[in-house]
C-alpha cells in the first residue's frame, strides 16, 4: 500500500490518505453485494464510552483486521491522527467497513468530546442507524443525550450499546432503568449479561434458560415480541387471540417498522475490551439493523427557502445519481478529499458529477473506498455505499453530488449543527504569512461544520469561531502541523449577535455627481423580526420596474454587508427579513454600486427604527461535584446570572447541577469551580439559545462600536 505522508519531519506520523489498487476481477471488492446486503451505522456517544475500541473489536471479530489495536497503543484503525493518538480520544469521524454473514457493514466512528459534537451530527445523513454507546460506569452523559436528540430529529433507527459491562462499580439494572427513564420505555434489552460475566444471553432469536445477571431471558423476549407486534395489527391478532408462537423470521418486517417509527430501541450489552457480546452484536447488525431500503428515507428537498418541497430519492442503482458529502478533509498532498454516501444511482470512475447547482461537472477518475486512514480504489458504488474522491477543489461539506440537471436545487434538510460560541482573534506571527493564514483558515473551515471564520472589518481582526477552547486549540495545532502557519491569539471573543424587535421601514436616495456620469439609486424597504434561529431572509417585492431586476442583487449585497458586519455594535445580524418594495432609478446614472450603497443605508435606516438589540449566547451548563459543594455552586451560579434548571443525585455521594448561564460569565469558571470543590468538580457546556443582553451591557457594546463606525 502506497502511503501519502502529510508530515515530513523525522518521526512524524501521517494523517493524510493512503491509496492502493483493488484487483479488478469481478468488478467489486469482497465479492458481489447489493443494496439489501448493506448496513450503515454511526457509533455516537460521550467521550470515554469506548466507541473506538468497540469498532476495533468488531473489525477484528469479523476478520477485517488481523489483530485488534488499542487506543492506549495508538494503533487503532479509527484514530490515526497524531493528535488523536496523543490525547487518546477521537477528534474527527472515521469510516471503516467489515463483512459478516454476507452483509456489508459500514461503521462510522465519531468523536465524543462536546467540542466536536458537530462532527458527529454531520455524519448522521450517511447512515440508517445511530448506535449510541454508553459507558456502563459513567451512564448517560451530555453528548449522548444531545446525539440521541439529533438522531431522533433525523428519524434514524436507533439502538443503544452498553459497553464496559465487566468494569467495576457498575449497576446494570439501574442503568437500564435510567436509560428507559431518559429515552423511553421503547428501550428494551435484546440480550442480557450472563451471571458469570462470560458472555451475553440472546433474548430474541433463540431465547434459552441461561442464568442472567438480572431480569430473565423469558421476560425480555416476551417484552420484545409484544413491542414488535404492536405495529402490525394482523400479526398482533394472530399472536394474542390464537396464542401462536412467532418465529423471528415472521417478525422481520414489523421489527424494521418498529425501528423506523422509534417504537423499539434495542439495548445490547458488550465489553469491547474482552470481546464479550461482540459476536452477538455482529449478528444483530447483520440480521436486524435496516438496510438502505428499510430505513427512513433521507429528507431531500428541491428548491430554496419556503419554496423547497420534499423530493423522494430512492435506493435504485438504475436512476440518476444522488449522493451527499458528509465529510471533507483538506490534505496538503492530495488536496480535498470528499467522503460521500450514495443514496441513488451508480457511480463509477467514469462518472461525471455536478456539485450542487454547479454547471460544470467533474470526472470521478479515482473512486475510493475508505478504511480508516487507508483508501482503496474500486470500480463501482451503488446506493448504500460510502465512497470518497480526491482533488476536487469545489467539493464541500453538505454538498449534493448528481449526474443530471434534473437534480439541480436539491439539498438535504438542515442538520442544525450547534453554533460556534467561542472565538479567538488570530493573526500571523511571521510577517508575510497573512496570505498563508487566510488560505489555511479557509481549508480548515471547509473540513469542519462547526468552525467559522469571521472577518470583523470594524475591529480589523480575523476571528476563529468554534465550539470551545479544546476545539480551537486543536484547530490551531493542526494549522501549524499541516500548513506550517503559526499565529498569535487574543482573548476569546463572545459571539454576540444583533437583531430587531419590531417591524420598520427604511429609505435612502444615493445621488452622486462628479462631472461625468453620476451615480443614482433610491431604495425603500421594510424589515421584520423573525423567530429566533431563523437566520436572514431577503425578498424582492418591487412592482412596475421601479428598481430594474438587474439591480436587485446589488441592493441585497448592500443589505448583506450590514448583516455580516452589524448595525449597532459590530456583530453579525440574525433573524431578520428584508423586503425591498419600492425605489427609483435613472436610465443613465443608475449603477450597481449606487443601489448597493442605497440598499445598505436604507437598511441601516430601517434598523435604527426597529428597536435593535444585542443578543448573547446562553449555554446549558452541567456541573458534577461532591454533594457538600452544592450550596456554593448554586450560589455562585446565581451571582453570574445563571438559572438553575435541575439537580440530580449521582452515585458516589455526588450531584449533577444543570443551569442556563450566559457564556460571557464563564471566562474563569474552571478556576472558580476548582476552588469550590477542592479540584473534584467538572463541567460541560452546550449551546442553548440566544437572549438579549442587559441594557447596560448593550450600551457599553454600542459605545465601543460608535467611534470605529464614525472613524
Amino acid at each position: 500500500m502506497n502511503a501519502i505522508p502529510v508530515a515530513s519531519g523525522p518521526g512524524e506520523q501521517r494523517t493524510g490518505v493512503a491509496i492502493s489498487q483493488v484487483a479488478a476481477e469481478g468488478g467489486r471488492e469482497m465479492g458481489a453485494y447489493n443494496t439489501h446486503d448493506m448496513r450503515n451505522i454511526a457509533f455516537v456517544g460521550h467521550a470515554g464510552s469506548g466507541k473506538t475500541t468497540l469498532v476495533e473489536s468488531l473489525l477484528h471479530a469479523a476478520g477485517a483486521i488481523p489483530s485488534a489495536g488499542a487506543v492506549e497503543r495508538g494503533n487503532t484503525v479509527s484514530d490515526f491522527d497524531p493528535m488523536e493518538r496523543e490525547l487518546q480520544h477521537s477528534l474527527d469521524t472515521s469510516v471503516c467497513h467489515l463483512t459478516h454473514d454476507g452483509r456489508r457493514i459500514n461503521l462510522i466512528d465519531t468523536p465524543g468530546y462536546p467540542d466536536f459534537a458537530g462532527r458527529a451530527i454531520g455524519v448522521l445523513p450517511a447512515v440508517e442507524t445511530a448506535a449510541l454507546v454508553v459507558n456502563a460506569q459513567s451512564g448517560i452523559e451530555m453528548v449522548t443525550e444531545s446525539l440521541m436528540e439529533a438522531a431522533t430529529q433525523r428519524k434514524l433507527c436507533r439502538m443503544i450499546i452498553v459497553n464496559r459491562i465487566d468494569a467495576p462499580d457498575t449497576d446494570l439494572p439501574a442503568l437500564l432503568h435510567h436509560i428507559q427513564d431518559k429515552f423511553g420505555s421503547s428501550c428494551l434489552p435484546i440480550n442480557l449479561p450472563l451471571i458469570d460475566g462470560s458472555g451475553v444471553a440472546d433474548c430474541y432469536f433463540a431465547p434459552s434458560a441461561a442464568q442472567t445477571a438480572f431480569s430473565s431471558v423469558e421476560s425480555a423476549h416476551t417484552r420484545l415480541i409484544d413491542q414488535v407486534v404492536e405495529v402490525d395489527e394482523a400479526l398482533m391478532e394472530v399472536y394474542l387471540e390464537q396464542g401462536q408462537e412467532l418465529d423471528p423470521a415472521q417478525l422481520h418486517e414489523p421489527f424494521e417498522q418498529a425501528l423506523r417509527e422509534g417504537h423499539l430501541i434495542p439495548v445490547c450489552f458488550v465489553s469491547a475490551q474482552t470481546g464479550v457480546g461482540i459476536p452477538q452484536l455482529l449478528d444483530i447488525f447483520a440480521r436486524l439493523m435496516p438496510d438502505p431500503t428499510e430505513g427512513n428515507p433521507p429528507p431531500f428537498l428541491k428548491g430554496e427557502g419556503t419554496n423547497a418541497m420534499p423530493m423522494e430519492v430512492m435506493p435504485d442503482k438504475d436512476r440518476h445519481v444522488v449522493a451527499h458529502v458528509f465529510k471533507v478533509v483538506v490534505d496538503p498532498f492530495v488536496g480535498r478529499v470528499g467522503f460521500f454516501r450514495i443514496h441513488q444511482g451508480t457511480v463509477t470512475p467514469d462518472s461525471r458529477l455536478f456539485i450542487g447547482d454547479g454547471r460544470k461537472p467533474f470526472k470521478v477518475a479515482h473512486l475510493l473506498e475508505p478504511q480508516g486512514i487507508d483508501t482503496r480504489e474500486c470500480r463501482i458504488g451503488i446506493p448504500g455505499d460510502i465512497r470518497a474522491v480526491t482533488k476536487v477543489d469545489e467539493i464541500h461539506f453538505d454538498a449534493v453530488l448528481h449526474d443530471s440537471h434534473d437534480e439541480d436545487m436539491l439539498h438535504l434538510k438542515s442538520m442544525n449543527c450547534p453554533p460556534a460560541m467561542f472565538g479567538l482573534a488570530v493573526e500571523a506571527i511571521r510577517r508575510g504569512d497573512e496570505q498563508k493564514l487566510s488560505e489555511a483558515l479557509a481549508k480548515l473551515d471547509a473540513e469542519d461544520p462547526c468552525l467559522h471564520v469571521e472577518h470583523r472589518a470594524s475591529l480589523n481582526e480575523t476571528v476563529l469561531m468554534g465550539m470551545g477552547d479544546l476545539h480551537l486549540r486543536i484547530v490551531l495545532e493542526r494549522m501549524k502541523a499541516k500548513f506550517n502557519v503559526e499565529v498569535k491569539t487574543h482573548p476569546p471573543s463572545i459571539a454576540y449577535r444583533e437583531t430587531i424587535t419590531i417591524p420598520a421601514e427604511g429609505h435612502h436616495r444615493h445621488k452622486k455627481q462628479t462631472g461625468g456620469a453620476g451615480q443614482f439609486g433610491e431604495v425603500s424597504l421594510r424589515v421584520t423580526p423573525l423567530e429566533r434561529g431563523s437566520g436572514f431572509e431577503f425578498a424582492d417585492k418591487v412592482v412596475g420596474g421601479a428598481i430594474p431586476g438587474q439591480f436587485i442583487p446589488a441592493v441585497e449585497k448592500g443589505v448583506r454587508q450590514i448583516i455580516e458586519s452589524g448595525a449597532i455594535a459590530g456583530f453579525p445580524m440574525r433573524d431578520v427579513r428584508v423586503e425591498v418594495y419600492d425605489g427609483k432609478h435613472h436610465s443613465v446614472d443608475s449603477k450597481e454600486i449606487a443601489f448597493s450603497t442605497a440598499g445598505r443605508k436604507a437598511f441601516l435606516d430601517a434598523v435604527s427604527k426597529a428597536k435593535p438589540i444585542v443578543l448573547e449566547p446562553i449555554v446549558k451548563l452541567r456541573v458534577t461535584a461532591p454533594n457538600q459543594a452544592m450550596g456554593d455552586i448554586t450560589g455562585d451560579l446565581s451571582g453570574i446570572r445563571g438559572m438553575i434548571s435541575g439537580t440530580e443525585a449521582l452515585p458516589g455521594n455526588r450531584v449533577e447541577i444543570t443551569a442556563r448561564v450566559p457564556l460571557s460569565e464563564l471566562g474563569n469558571y474552571q478556576s472558580r469551580l476548582k476552588s469550590m470543590t477542592g479540584g473534584e468538580g467538572a463541567y460541560t457546556v452546550e449551546f442553548s439559545h440566544y437572549d438579549p443582553v442587559p441594557p447596560r451591557t448593550q450600551q457599553a457594546l454600542v459605545e465601543d462600536f460608535k467611534p470605529l463606525e464614525e472613524g
